[in-house]
């Protein structure tokens, strides 16, 4: 009881600054109307902004409900800075589902960003329950899906997700991020599409971002989740849109696009979404 209302009022305050952060994004980002950039305009254009339903979501979307009304418990194994909301070491599939899955509006947002770029491999840290892995695969079939996560129960339920989805370009590890991540980097000759989603700290954020940089090229993107979730996640975010390599940034709020096109340049945008 003791620790639960010492963790209360920094969970409090830690929630307050998000919403004030929100807030300040709202009112600071610009639509497309406001971008004078060609290449984002028309990325915010004909990607970020296309709302169109897409018979491709259907599917996925069914299979995210399954998970919401299961309740299967599962031992979790956090290997980064761990959940805001619930620090339980089990717990259920539909908690899971509900709290650690990206919303189908920013899921389906990272489908289209995947389907939109010219990639013959994307990487995906932190794989959790596999919804936005089969977005990444519908997005691009013909590529290959690597992705990793660190919990092993988490991952078979992934897996079944991927069977179930008839899912059959990707790749699955499971281990410690700072372990497999940094091989696959050295096994990839050139990184066409990486997508960071686990270990949310500064520290940690900033390794993989360093780990990426001797293999991205004029095509690269790395998205980032999560750039506000913390003073340490905004901390990285600001380094690398401030890192010489970078030529553009999208800030969405929710993940951060970087891009290294040396024909455009240094320029940072907030995009309202």
């Amino acid at each position: 009881m003791q620790i639960r209302i010492f963790c209360l009022p920094i969970f409090t305050a830690m929630l307050f600054q998000f919403v004030a952060d929100y807030l300040k994004h709202r009112l600071t980002a610009k639509s497309r109307h406001g971008t004078h950039s060609p290449f984002v305009y028309k990325l915010v254009d004909e990607v970020i902004y296309d709302f169109s339903a897409k018979k491709v979501y259907q599917n996925i979307e069914l299979q995210r409900k399954k998970l919401l009304n299961d309740d299967t418990l599962l031992s979790i194994t956090d290997l980064g800075a761990g959940s805001q909301l619930n620090k339980n070491k089990q717990k259920k599939v539909r908690e899971l589902a509900k709290n650690a899955l990206k919303t189908p509006r920013l899921a389906q947002l990272i489908y289209r960003l995947a389907e939109n770029h010219a990639a013959e491999k994307l990487i995906e840290l932190g794989t959790c329950l596999g919804i936005t892995t089969a977005y990444l695969a519908k997005a691009k079939p013909k590529a290959t899906i690597v992705t990793i996560e660190g919990c092993p129960e988490t991952a078979n339920v992934a897996y079944q997700n991927f069977v179930a989805l008839e899912l059959k370009n990707i790749e699955l590890q499971v281990g410690n991020f700072n372990e497999r991540f940094p091989k696959e980097v050295e096994n990839t000759e050139l990184l066409d599409l990486v997508y960071i989603d686990g270990n949310h700290t500064k520290e940690a954020t900033l390794n993989y971002f360093m780990l990426c940089l001797p293999k991205v090229h004029e095509g690269t993107l790395l998205i980032f989740d999560d750039i506000y979730w913390s003073e340490g996640m905004k901390e990285a975010w600001e380094e690398i849109k401030a890192h010489s390599q970078v030529s553009v940034t999208v800030d969405l709020f929710w993940i951060g696009l970087v891009y290294f096109k040396k024909d455009q340049v240094k320029e940072h945008f907030k995009i309202k979404f």
